[in-house]
């Protein structure tokens, strides 16, 4: 199983604009192997391996891809994020030594901006559709999933695995207040809502996504997923890097939410300066 807590990272400049690339590797490195054990769960449940056909929304810099692969999986990955994508090729190119399929990971593996037309040329329709993005911690977070769903649900076998995740309930998430501070820093500035601000997450919200793609829920799970990180800075670079306080920085600016983000981390740094916060993460499995 992936580590969970990760090294010391710094910026250069707290007041610095932080780039598209930098946001992008800070994912990489720090925040998107928190949920490694839901990737391992599911798969392991699923029984993941080489006569899988997966195409994954919302990959990222391509961990669950990779880890896919790694059994012997042919994965496609779709992310609107190009430096997260352009991440997650490097990852899959340089990872010779997980291989478990004919021919090298990158060989069993594309990467796109938007979901394909079709399977790839020469190979059986999808029989795996996952979305393992998050979804119950931001008001709207949800919106565009059931359409893109809808949309990939053509490319697969009939009966194909579909597989959602959401955050666990907020008694059960320590980085839930943690993620309220993006809400109150958003409205305490009369900002516009822009769907960006951490509400509760509702026991139905994977359900109804699935009930709008025209899904039949088959099976769920919970999965712990503590997030652990070296010290603050590197649990605030994480974090931020997800997206989830985007409205709070653009209402106020980054160093504010920086220190307010800190501020919300002590209750969980532990003495020797790491952060470490437990949380559940659910995953629906639907058939299409």
């Amino acid at each position: 199983m992936t580590p969970t807590l990760v090294r010391h990272h710094r910026y250069a400049d707290s007041s610095a604009p932080v780039d598209a690339g930098t946001r992008a590797r800070d994912w990489a490195e720090i925040q998107e192997r928190m949920l490694a054990p839901l990737y391992e769960a599911v798969y392991e449940r699923l029984e993941v391996g080489a006569g899988t056909r997966m195409l994954s929304l919302g990959c990222g810099s391509g961990l669950a891809l990779l880890i896919a692969a790694s059994r012997g999986a042919r994965v496609t990955g779709v992310d609107t994020d190009r430096e997260r994508l352009a991440l997650a090729r490097e990852r899959l190119a340089s990872d010779t030594g997980r291989e478990a399929g004919p021919g090298p990971v990158e060989h069993r593996a594309r990467l796109l901006d938007c979901v394909p037309a079709a399977a790839p040329d020469g190979e059986a329709p999808y029989n795996l559709l996952t979305a393992f993005q998050p979804i119950g911690c931001a008001a709207g977070d949800s919106e565009g999933l059931a359409p893109a769903l809808a949309s990939t649900v053509p490319l697969a076998v009939r009966g194909a695995t579909v597989v959602l995740a959401g955050w666990g309930p907020p008694e059960r998430c320590a980085t839930a207040p943690v993620l309220r501070v993006a809400a109150r820093l958003t409205e305490s500035t009369r900002a516009p809502r822009s769907g960006s601000g951490w509400r509760p997450t509702l026991r139905d919200d994977l359900e109804e996504v699935a009930a709008r793609a025209g899904l039949k829920p088959d099976g769920s799970g919970r999965v712990s997923c503590p997030f652990g990180y070296a010290d603050v800075d590197s649990a605030v670079r994480g974090l931020l890097s997800t997206g989830l306080f985007d409205a709070a920085v653009r209402a106020t600016d980054r160093t504010q939410v920086e220190k307010e983000v800190a501020e919300a981390l002590h209750p969980h740094l532990r003495p020797d300066g790491t952060v470490w916060m437990p949380n559940v993460f659910r995953y629906l499995v639907c058939v299409t």
